[in-house]
Parts: structure tokens; C-alpha cells; sequence
């Protein structure tokens, strides 16, 4: 435990909508490592965006914690007053989000807005926050950053604006960069450029990562351990090679067998037959039971726990034993 920068505990938050209660995750427990990168992958409505939402003190207003924490140190993220929040949002832990324009006010140039975030997280003033604001501008990769600070959101292309973003998350120098999605809407070489930046500079301000992906060739390349959640839950949990070339969780297999393989050759692509459980019902058994083919009867009655096989990896199925 005394690598461990965060500790994530029996995390259960729902979502008031207006058709009913949506159990967004249930019973998440991990912890994070100083300097690591983790990946926490699945498909949509997984839960893993939630999760990461949570960290970053993003939530929306519709979102209620039901049970658990997130302890940064000694400090529950969750029990927060606004004041004391915004002590840790943007300066211990930020966050990049999928859409870099969304992220950005239009009304303001960039410059206006990155020295605002410098000024009230940092106390800095006017002028050091200009020069703060052209270094971390560099830092990511932008030429010319004197011309970048004058200009607005949309002068500006998806991948500049995602390189903006993540300047202004990381200027403040962060202990815990939440990164939900953050190459999604950009093109493949963007994406590519973008993974290379997350590396350098998590080597660099020795961040611990966390990179919420639908993509395993992504957790692949910017992991070194991966979270695979399904329906609220945490199924699987390893270091990146191992989970990837020996998957424990039918689930984790059925995402592996979707991904197209350049030397195999096939008429159609796999899918995981079915879909995922209505979330705003109970469910009783295993959530991804009425998908998987090893699927037995205690899988439909009994919800497997989540269980350190060997030491650092985790599964939730029956085939496997504490």
C-alpha cells in the first residue's frame, strides 16, 4: 500500500433519470499506483467513463453515490464539500475528456482560458501564468504558442484542440490525469500522436494514468495494467500482457475475438452475441451469463466475486476458485 496513491472501494453510483433508477457501477474496488497506467475498458454502458467521472469530481447532477469511496491518501474524494473540492479537482487530479471542442468555452481564447485555470488552481499571476501557459504549450507538442493563446476554439483542428486540452490538465502538474476516451473523434494518426504524447508526459511529471478506452489496441499500447468492466462491474484485472495473450473472463475473450487480425482471414468480423443487462433491473446472477457459452446454472442464481487468482490478477467467474 505505500505505492498506492488512490484507493477505489465498493464504488456503487446510480443515475435518476426520468424512466427509472440506472445502476451505473456496483461494487468497483481497485487501487492505483504511483506513476501507473491503467486502462479500464469495455463497451458502452460498461460503467468505465462513470468510474473515471468519479475520480475527476465530474459527476453529473443526476448521479447519486449509493455506497463506497475514493480515498486520495487519507481524503474522501466523495465526502467533499464544493470548496474543499475544488482544493483537489484540476490541481491534484484533472481530466481529458472525448470531445475537445465541448471541453473549451467558444467565447474565450485559448490563452484566456488556460490562464484562468493557472491563476485560480496555482495563485499565480497574469504575466506567470502566460509563461506557464506557452511552456505546457510546447511541452504538448503545439509550434508557435504565442499564436495558439490568441486564438478561439474553432480556429483551431480536433487534434490541436485535444493537445490544448490536455496542456491546460496538465499544467498544473497533477498527481492523477483521468483520460476518458481522449482520441476517439480524432483521425488515426492524430490518435497515434496523441498516445505518444500521454507517454511522455506521464514519464515526464511521473503522473499516474488513468485511460478509459472501448479500443484494446489502444489499452494495449498506452497500459500497463487493465480493468475490463461489464455492466457496472469489474470483471477482469491484470497486467496488460498477460490479460491480453491469457484472458480470464469469457467477456474479455469476446472482446479479444472482435478485434480483426491482419493475418487471419475472415468474412465477417466476431461479435458477442446478445446484449448487455438492463441496468435499471436487479440482476441476480453473473451480468454477462446470458452471453457466455460456458455459462452454468450457479451462473444465473449467484453473482461471482471478484477474485485474486494468482497475485495481481483478478476475475469474477465461477470456473475460477479463491
Amino acid at each position: 500500500m505505500k505505492n498506492t496513491i488512490l484507493q477505489v472501494r465498493d464504488l456503487s453510483i446510480v443515475y435518476d433519470t426520468p424512466l427509472g433508477m440506472i445502476h451505473a457501477t456496483s461494487g468497483v474496488t481497485f487501487d492505483v499506483k504511483r506513476g501507473e497506467s491503467i486502462s479500464l475498458v469495455g463497451e458502452s454502458g460498461s460503467g468505465k467513463s462513470t468510474v473515471g467521472l468519479a475520480i475527476a469530481m465530474a459527476l453529473p447532477p443526476n448521479a447519486r453515490i449509493v455506497n463506497g469511496s475514493i480515498l486520495y491518501g487519507d481524503v474522501d474524494l466523495l465526502r467533499l464539500e464544493e470548496d474543499e473540492r475544488r482544493r483537489y479537482s484540476g490541481r491534484e487530479i484533472s481530466a481529458v475528456f472525448q470531445d475537445p471542442l465541448a471541453t473549451l468555452n467558444p467565447l474565450f481564447t485559448i490563452g484566456e482560458q488556460m490562464t484562468d485555470v493557472l491563476m485560480s488552481n496555482l495563485g499565480l499571476s497574469k504575466e506567470e501564468a502566460v509563461k506557464r501557459a506557452k511552456e505546457f504549450l510546447k511541452k504538448v507538442g503545439l509550434p508557435d504558442p504565442e499564436r495558439i493563446l490568441r486564438s478561439f476554439p474553432h480556429e483551431l483542428s480536433g487534434g490541436m484542440l485535444q493537445r490544448v486540452n490536455i496542456a491546460i490538465a496538465t499544467s498544473t502538474e497533477p498527481k492523477i490525469l483521468v483520460a476518458d476516451e481522449p482520441t476517439t473523434m480524432l483521425d488515426v494518426m492524430s490518435q497515434a500522436q496523441i498516445l505518444e504524447l500521454f507517454e511522455e508526459l506521464k514519464r515526464d511529471l511521473d503522473l499516474a494514468l488513468l485511460f478509459i478506452t472501448h479500443n484494446l489496441g489502444v489499452a494495449s499500447k498506452i497500459a500497463d495494467r487493465i480493468i475490463v468492466m461489464y455492466a457496472g462491474t469489474i470483471v477482469e484485472d491484470g497486467p496488460v500482457d498477460d490479460v491480453l495473450s491469457k484472458p480470464l473472463h469469457p467477456y474479455t475473450v469476446g472482446l479479444l475475438n472482435c478485434v480483426p487480425r491482419i493475418h487471419v482471414k475472415e468474412k465477417r468480423l466476431k461479435s458477442i452475441p446478445g446484449f448487455p443487462p438492463d441496468l435499471s433491473k436487479p440482476i441476480n446472477g453473473c451480468p454477462f451469463a446470458d452471453r457466455c457459452n460456458e455459462a452454468s446454472d450457479v451462473c444465473r442464481k449467484a453473482k461471482p466475486e471478484l477474485i485474486e487468482v494468482v497475485p495481481g490478477r483478478r476475475v469474477a467467474c465461477f470456473k475460477y476458485k479463491g
